[in-house]
């Protein structure tokens, strides 16, 4: 679950750079951006559910 979450992070790093490649285009397709920018969102909550997983409940 740790190597998953790895590949999750890197294509957020991933989709963070091409989000910030398209904006600085003036030409760039504002929907593509806000599809990549929606994406990213996704994997960010993804990312969270998996850590959340691997961290064990403490008791109370």
């Amino acid at each position: 679950m740790a190597q998953r979450v790895a590949l999750l992070r890197q294509e957020h790093r991933e989709l963070d750079a091409a989000i910030v490649r398209l904006q600085a285009d003036r030409g760039a397709d504002e929907l593509a951006v806000k599809r990549l920018k929606k994406r990213k969102l996704l994997l960010k909550d993804q990312i969270a559910r998996l850590e959340s997983a691997l961290i064990p409940d403490e008791p109370a």
